[in-house]
């Protein structure tokens, strides 16, 4: 540093609590509404390496500090540049920590916590629960005898929601004993909050990664050009790493670094680039709403009608709204058929290691009213042998382009076993999961994760201490064993090679004739996307620099969506 004094790494941090439940489509923006913490916490430290805490344990680190949370320089520093370095180390360091391994990652112990736990009837009414705060001490623990005492959170939860300057995540290693968020500030808060599965799911973390990159598209507006692209495109990298698997994170994130590009060929103007920035990350959020809403619609026609009891499926994972960011993928086609006055019985894996299933499905249809039986991974076979299920639903976080698909460990044997009692096997996942330049699944980069997962239960050590595990993320089903890839274009079947390919294709060609109509329209390819909105927005730009509110509320894209329900 110039003065050679520390950095004050210090800052509080809101989390707003819980508004009314929702109903679908894109978040309204919303200032917080809980209490911040007050006491701050202290500077930053190394973390020895070490293993990860087991969900859904107590432990809760906070995102690293924006920029705003940085000591001030003296007046004859240049504050922009300063501002841009540390932003730009700050997200590299990030990026790269990712790639090593959580375990060597910088101790987020810088900032505080809140906790808010919803309280039905205050949400349900419209207005806002009293927030329970949360201390967080130098060892990441939290504890509250207010929050002991609270009721187990209830009603409908998306991802996330918009705060006046930031992305407040609902953090779902906890549910569903609390109903806990964490607010994010800048795309290095949420590269953070992805990494840690405070939101997973590979569209809400694709929808949250291009908000990530608008926040700090804000608040880097008033920097140098070079600087604010650098910034910018650091945060990017650092979300890009943050989870290797899942396709959409890094669909998502080309995407928004593609509008950067050629807004910043066009204005110099922060704002401005701010605003098409938020404009292109409300379009990835309402598409998604819009195709999982089609996916749904496509996937309930597949599901089959006994005549004398409910139809009963199987799913693994978590593919509803706290996976999905609005309405959900395979636990969507189980939303479309309760709102179709289908009768349906979900059984639902636990998905051990990190419970996903048990903690996050079974909660989501809790709170919907909608019956299920929790079972053990292990139980799949016995309840496939049995006749109980009538076929089974998953999601997918990357899908090759012969149809080979990447999901949560434990996908393939499940498919194995559907395939050998004659059971249909759907994946349910719209075409931006769609990777057509991996040809074949041994492509799929496969992420690892921490022991401690498995060595842990709940937060508490179950095997022995010299103990050692393999904990891969995610597992690939071959195409061979899927009857059909459900996606926002219907539901294509084998071979699927052809299938993808045509299905991208035509949703291009489609995109591309909105855009003679319309306006510019979204793509699958950020690159057409680019150079679709590159002529008008240059014409607009010489012209006049658009007003940033004018900006977001126009764009073809968001206001021209429709939202599926």
């Amino acid at each position: 540093m110039a003065d050679g004094a520390p950095e004050d790494r210090t800052a509080p941090i809101e989390v707003a609590a819980p508004t009314a439940p929702a109903s679908g489509g894109v978040p309204a923006s919303a200032g917080p509404g809980g209490s911040p913490a007050s006491a701050p916490g202290p500077g930053p430290e190394v973390a020895a390496p070490g293993p990860e805490v087991a969900p859904p344990g107590p432990e809760v680190a906070a995102p690293a500090p924006g920029p705003e949370a940085l000591a001030a320089p003296p007046d004859e520093v240049d504050i922009g540049r300063r501002r841009f370095f540390r932003q730009l180390a700050s997200d590299v360091f990030q990026a790269t920590a990712t790639v090593v391994g959580a375990a060597n990652v910088l101790q987020q112990t810088s900032m505080q916590a809140a906790s808010a736990i919803l309280d039905p009837d205050a949400a349900f009414a419209g207005t806002t629960a009293p927030a329970g705060a949360i201390g967080v001490g130098a060892t990441g623990a939290a504890g509250s005898a207010a929050t002991a005492a609270r009721p187990a959170p209830t009603g409908f939860r998306t991802a996330f929601r918009l705060g006046e300057d930031s992305l407040i995540l609902v953090d779902q290693r906890r549910l569903p004993g609390e109903l806990h968020e964490i607010e994010c500030r800048t795309g290095a808060d949420v590269a953070w909050a992805i990494r840690e599965m405070v939101v997973r799911g590979a569209p809400a973390i694709g929808q949250s990664a291009a908000y990530g990159l608008s926040l700090t598209a804000t608040r880097v507006a008033d920097l140098k050009p070079y600087a604010r692209a650098a910034t910018i495109r650091a945060a990017g990298s650092a979300l890009r790493l943050a989870r290797p698997t899942a396709i959409n994170l890094a669909w998502a994130v080309d995407r928004m670094l593609v509008r950067l590009e050629v807004v910043d060929a066009t204005t110099e103007d922060g704002a401005v680039i701010a605003a098409a920035m938020r404009a292109e990350a409300d379009a990835i959020c309402a598409e998604a709403t819009r195709d999982h809403g089609l996916l749904a619609e496509h996937g309930l026609a597949l599901l089959p009608r006994p005549l004398d009891r409910p139809v009963r499926v199987l799913t693994h994972c978590n593919t509803g709204p706290l996976a999905c960011g609005q309405f959900g993928t395979a636990l969507g086609v189980v939303q479309a058929a309760v709102h179709a006055g289908r009768e349906i019985h979900v059984h639902v894996d636990e998905t051990r290691p990190y419970l996903q299933g048990a903690r996050l499905t079974a909660w989501e249809l809790e709170q919907a009213g909608v019956p299920y039986t929790l079972a053990a991974d292990a139980a799949a076979g016995a309840m496939l042998a049995s006749g109980r299920i009538d076929a089974v639903l998953v999601g997918a976080d990357r899908i090759a382009a012969n149809g080979d698909t990447a999901n949560k460990i434990g996908t393939y044997p499940l498919a194995v076993l559907a395939a050998h009692h004659g059971v249909p096997f759907y994946v349910c996942a719209p075409l931006n999961s769609v990777d057509l330049a991996t040809p074949e699944g041994g492509g799929i980069t496969i992420e690892e994760r921490a022991a401690s997962e498995v060595l842990a239960f709940a937060g508490t050590r179950v095997a022995p201490p010299g103990a050692t595990a393999w904990n891969p993320a995610f597992d690939v089903t071959p195409a061979g064993l899927i009857s059909a890839i459900v996606t926002e274009a219907g539901a294509l079947v084998p071979p699927f090679g052809p299938a993808l390919e045509a299905a991208v294709t035509a949703r291009r060609r489609a995109d591309a004739e909105a855009t003679s109509s319309e306006g510019v329209a979204p793509t699958l390819d950020p690159v057409v996307t680019a150079r679709r909105r590159a002529d008008a927005e240059a014409a607009a730009t010489h012209e006049a620099a658009p007003d940033p509110e004018t900006a977001t509320a126009t764009d073809p894209v968001a206001a021209t969506a429709t939202v599926a329900d």
